[in-house]
């Protein structure tokens, strides 16, 4: 189906096609079933030094030195990744493949080719790397491929800008450490070829903070016979991988039973965070409940993800509900599934709920402290059971998935004001962890605001190596209100500030942060009255988030649908908030 589909689309964009097929560095020949040339792409032009007006339209093994399509189109046996010289001075690398019709039948063959003489040059001919490490540098930096060269014990002594721009990972990160630095899934292919001495070509990895799809050549560098490390040449591929519909549904499959995240993705080094790293792991290896607390941005999911990755549960699913995000009748049928006939428009055959697709993995609860009271009685009976009731059902069903709990909300005033089950709290807090603020661990920021440049790098194309000490100095100062998830919008923003060729972040791309502090740190409630003690700071946010909506709703003339969209949140969040606060 993807094909036909693809076909249709393409056979009414021919121009389109041509700029495609004209826009890669790859040498593309295709013959119909006659073995006649139907397409001749600029690469192919180039690589072969053959103009594509003197093939277009003719049998290929009359205007192509050595073609094997011929071939290709009598036995109907594809090749791959097979060596070619094309003279004296070219190699290619070239995989050759059958076209079939929808009834098996060949209608032609398209051979795919890369001209690998530069890399083949580069590992062969290099006899002394240090007297031409300038004339090196030139030539590696020019070309939109990232390279990168280690010595003969996998340590990085090279890397080009193109190479920043697709990992994230700069010069600082990779120069003097070992070769396993920029994967992120996947083996070194650096070390490989260091032990065999053998090039590897097109081996798909992940590589730098964003794990993108890559696909890696590395040849051996020896000089009078001897090992003298080893050259990669790494290809995005990422885009490429989204072309098809079924890779995308799969890999959205995957997002949503899969947790992404590891505890190697933590980072910090204060004693707080240490520690409720160590708390996580020690909970990780148990199949006991638990109960994340901190406020809004510190991390909560991040640990969620992280606890499930390291237990024994880590290759069965992990199913993520935001308890907030969902209606109290909508949430009911999302978790505990329902029967045939529940409601009105109940699905046909029924559903099963998120705690039955959790099977034997993980079902995270985030912002656990806005499930209603009635919920919180079922959640609390599904604890202590160990099943669930479809909703218009009777017969139990048995579940074995972990709980992973997470709030915001200071839960022990929740129930003190009969907002919270005292039994519920009981059963939800038997691991405890509480995530420190980022105001409380300022040591960190340095550590974060790095990891937040990598990722930056990578995201939008920049070299940027590090943080300057009198710009850290401003973020230490800052009190981060909304924690990490705010350090990371400020370093995204800073980092817009930069020119394109600046490596290094200062004090004047530093956005200002007087907007922020008169949000967050105003000394008075949206409407005009003073704070007092009396107020909690729970209590001020409820109190802002209400006024809100309710200006939004002004705004919108009692349209909730626009009211949402003006506030930037999903409209059965809003309803879910205008019952909450009471809003008429």
């Amino acid at each position: 189906m993807v094909k036909k589909r693809l076909k249709n689309s393409f056979s009414t964009s021919g121009k389109e096609i041509d700029r495609i097929l004209n826009s890669t560095h790859d040498g593309m020949l295709a013959v119909d079933h006659n073995g006649i040339v139907t397409v001749f792409n600029d690469a192919a032009e180039r690589i072969t030094d053959i103009s594509k007006d003197s093939v277009s339209g003719k049998y290929a093994k009359d205007v192509i030195p050595n073609t094997r399509l011929p071939i290709i189109l009598n036995t109907g046996v594809p090749e791959y990744d097979r060596r070619q010289e094309l003279n004296e001075y070219t190699t290619i690398i070239t995989n050759r493949v059958p076209v079939y019709d929808e009834y098996g039948n060949i209608q032609g063959a398209v051979a795919v080719f890369r001209d690998i003489t530069e890399i083949i040059t580069l590992a062969e001919e290099v006899t002394d790397l240090k007297e031409i490490e300038s004339m090196l540098k030139a030539i590696i930096n020019s070309t939109q491929d990232a390279i990168s060269v280690v010595d003969e014990n996998g340590i990085g002594i090279l890397i080009n800008p193109a190479y920043t721009e697709i990992t994230g990972l700069t010069k600082n990160d990779v120069i003097g450490k070992p070769a396993t630095v920029d994967i992120a899934e996947g083996e070194s292919m650096h070390y490989k070829v260091l032990k065999t001495k053998k090039a590897v070509k097109n081996v798909p990895l992940k590589v730098g903070p964003n794990k993108k799809d890559v696909l890696v050549d590395v040849a051996p560098i020896i000089v009078n016979g001897n090992l003298k490390g080893s050259v990669g040449v790494i290809h995005d591929v990422s885009k490429i991988k989204q072309l098809t519909e079924e890779l995308n549904e799969a890999k959205s499959i995957i997002r949503k039973l899969e947790a992404k995240y590891t505890f190697d993705d933590i980072v910090g080094e204060s004693g707080d965070i240490k520690a409720a790293i160590r708390i996580a792991k020690t909970a990780a290896q148990t199949p006991a409940t638990v109960l994340l607390r901190g406020e809004s941005g510190t991390g909560k999911e991040l640990f969620a993800h992280a606890i499930h990755n390291n237990s024994e549960r880590r290759y069965d699913p992990f199913v993520r509900v935001n308890c907030a995000s969902l209606t109290e009748t909508l949430l009911e049928s999302e978790l505990f599934g329902y029967v045939e006939g529940a409601f009105t428009g109940a699905k046909r055959g029924g559903k099963r709920g998120l705690f039955e697709e959790a099977k034997s993995g993980t079902i995270f609860l985030d912002e656990i402290g806005e499930m209603s009271l009635n919920l919180q009685a079922k959640l609390l009976r599904v604890l202590q059971e160990r099943e669930v009731m479809r909703v218009g059902s009777n017969k139990p069903v048995p579940i074995k998935c972990r709980v992973i709990a997470a709030t915001n909300r200071d839960l022990e005033n929740a129930i003190n004001n009969n907002e919270f089950r005292r039994d519920l709290y009981y059963r939800l807090n038997v691991i405890p962890i509480k995530i420190p603020s980022l105001g409380e661990r300022a040591e960190d920021i340095p550590f974060l605001a790095q990891f937040l440049l990598k990722k930056f790098n990578q995201e939008y194309g920049r070299n940027v190596n590090e943080i300057s000490d009198k710009a850290l100095e401003i973020l230490k100062k800052y009190d981060w209100p909304g924690n990490v998830r705010e350090l990371e919008n400020y370093i995204g923003r800073a980092m817009i500030n930069m020119e394109i060729t600046e490596t290094i972040m200062k004090p004047n791309h530093l956005p200002s942060t007087e907007q922020t502090t008169k949000i967050n740190c105003n000394n008075s409630t949206p409407n005009g009255r003073e704070f007092t003690k009396d107020l909690s700071l729970d209590e001020i946010i409820q109190e802002t988030e209400k006024k809100a909506i309710i200006e939004a709703l002004e705004r919108n003339n009692g349209k909730r649908s626009e009211a949402a969209k003006d506030l930037n949140i999903a409209l059965r969040t809003l309803y879910y908030k205008i019952d909450k606060y009471k809003i008429s």
